[in-house]
């Protein structure tokens, strides 16, 4: 660790001012060439786990695209994400909506703060506990998260990553992590930074105990080869880290490689420079084909609406007729004092001077049939009956 510094209130400080800071701490250090890793805030970004046993690490990132919608909270809105490996063939993926990125960025620009990864906390945790041996099987550890929560973070087989951070006592916060990650309810949480190696130097005013997200982040991005973590920034946004030392050395390499493959590499070459060809045709075609798709969804879905509003129009004619047909089939010494009529039934009571057979009557009838006696009763000289009827399909 060389240095640790806070920039306090940078959203309401002139991005120009607190951007000379940082330029000077690098300065002092001799390494104005470092990129910065941002690590979002948690509300910024929405972090998912996904299980893709059996897709290789070159087909991940197609995969993850292709499974995007499912996971997707934002809607239409245009997102970007980022992933990491997990244990038994998961991913975490964290998704965060571009107009936030791109907000971030225009201030670090403005404050001439160099970009390489922009990732969320579970991520630089996952990274930074691997960088020199694996953690424990099953564990829940704690620490302190930015303001006055508690930041817990946890493994187990039955949920590979736990991230969380709580406005709880820690005790409270570690029980409640545990039995998210299906852990015995007496698990003793650690340390979040016993988890971290420990630094061979470390300023006097770094305590990890109190900062150890800003330190999982700086391991995770000083070596992302041995603690690869999730950079939600699109390539083409990254700015690299190097000096440029080793310029001199790949140009030489990348010369000699020329000479060696000059004779292999003229019909690649043709063949990348016909499909760079296609990829471009088909770039000029794909938003042509996307407008087609939603237009296709758009006139879908007007036609749902269409027939379900010439469904809801079609019902009050059907049961006009029905009431109609029941006006036409109840002779006049019979009465019917409730008709109630659902869409596939009819449920008549009323008096008449003989029920029977009002169940002939109706199963005749083409807007009724499967007639039956729910009660039927003698009153004085009449009888009471109460009667359902099946309304036959379209009736």
């Amino acid at each position: 660790m060389l240095a640790r510094a806070t920039i306090a209130r940078f959203r309401e400080r002139p991005a120009a001012q607190w951007g000379a800071e940082y330029s000077a701490l690098l300065g002092r250090l001799g390494t104005p060439h470092l990129s910065a890793t941002v690590v979002l805030p948690r509300p910024e970004v929405v972090v998912r786990q996904m299980a893709l046993r059996g897709v290789e690490s070159k087909d991940l990132e197609a995969a993850i695209a292709f499974q995007l919608d499912g996971i997707n909270p934002y809607g239409d809105q245009e997102v970007l994400f980022g992933w990491t490996r997990l244990d038994a063939g998961s991913v975490l993926v964290g998704i965060v909506r571009r107009e936030v990125v791109d907000r971030y960025l225009e201030l670090f620009t403005e404050a001439g703060v160099a970009n390489g990864c922009f990732t969320f906390v579970a991520a630089a945790i996952h990274g930074a506990i691997r960088l020199t041996a694996l953690p424990p099987r099953d564990f829940v550890a704690i620490g302190q998260a930015g303001g006055a929560g508690v930041e817990v973070y946890g493994e187990s087989q039955s949920r590979p990553v736990f991230s969380a951070e709580f406005d709880l006592p820690a005790g409270k916060a570690a029980a409640m992590a545990a039995a998210e990650l299906r852990l015995a309810p007496d698990t003793a949480p650690m340390a979040l930074e016993s988890l971290l190696p420990a630094p061979r130097v470390n300023p006097v005013e770094n305590d990890l105990a109190r900062n150890p997200l800003p330190y999982a982040a700086a391991l995770a991005s000083a070596c992302p080869r041995l603690a690869p973590m999730a950079n939600l920034l699109p390539p083409e946004r990254r700015e690299s880290a190097s000096r440029g030392i080793f310029i001199p050395s790949a140009v030489a390499a990348a010369a000699l490689l020329i000479v060696m493959g000059a004779t292999l590499a003229w019909p690649g070459y043709e063949q990348g420079r016909y499909l760079k060809e296609l990829d471009t045709q088909v770039a000029q075609i794909r938003p042509q084909a996307a407008r087609a798709a939603a237009l296709d969804k758009k006139i879908d879905h007007t036609r749902a609406r269409a027939r379900l509003l010439e469904e809801f129009r079609s019902r009050t004619r059907l049961d006009l007729d029905a009431i109609n047909e029941l006006s036409r089939l109840l002779p006049t010494p019979v009465w019917a004092n409730t008709v109630e009529l659902s869409r596939d039934a009819a449920m008549i009571m009323g008096e008449a001077d003989q029920a029977a057979p009002l169940i002939k009557v109706l199963d005749a009838s083409p807007f009724f049939h499967n007639t039956e006696f729910n009660s039927i009763g003698k009153v004085q000289n009449a009888e009471v009956f109460r009667l359902r009827s099946q309304r036959r399909p379209g009736k």
